[in-house]
């Protein structure tokens, strides 16, 4: 017997992880959604998955376009991280206007400046997983930026990596 959604959430409020956007094109309409459920798959071929909620925006565009970007989040990026979880009210392409500085690179998914990576992904397998469709992408290009440091997601907060660092310095 299963615990219950309510007990799953509360336990995975302990996984700390990096903030994401998940970014995608599909035809003229971008799509993206945040997302800390994020993980490396296999070196050769260089391969990552994203777990997206089928109720997300962006569910469907993802496997419509068959490429998505994953952009690891740095802590200047708080407000795009909360706008892309819907907190702001904005929906669909209208989560990119005004916020951020957008490139692309090879596969044309929106790819975000100033993060301390961003994965460029051709989709190349999907599994349904209960609520979420698991999407496993292999890298085709990346953005790096070694000045950028990720934000983390916490026990329900937002946390700066920097900050992590100056408390373990000082214990």
């Amino acid at each position: 017997m299963s615990i219950d959604a309510a007990a799953f959430k509360k336990g995975m409020r302990h996984l700390a992880a990096s903030v994401t956007l998940i970014t995608t094109r599909h035809g003229n309409l971008r799509g993206g959604l945040t997302a800390t459920a994020v993980c490396s798959v296999s070196a050769e071929p260089p391969q990552i998955l994203v777990c997206v909620n089928k109720t997300a925006s962006a569910h469907d565009h993802i496997g419509e376009a068959g490429f998505f970007c994953i952009n690891i989040l740095s802590p200047a990026h708080r407000k795009i991280a909360e706008r892309f979880a819907g907190m702001d009210g904005v929906e669909g392409d209208d989560r990119f206007c005004d916020m951020g500085d957008w490139s692309a690179l090879t596969t044309g998914a929106p790819v975000l400046k100033g993060c301390p990576v961003s994965f460029d992904c051709k989709l190349v397998t999907r599994l349904s997983a209960g609520t979420h469709t698991i999407y496993i992408g292999e890298i085709v290009d990346l953005a790096l930026d070694p000045e950028a440091t990720p934000l983390l997601y916490a026990d329900g907060a937002f946390v700066h990596v920097d900050a992590l660092k100056k408390a373990a310095a000082a214990a």
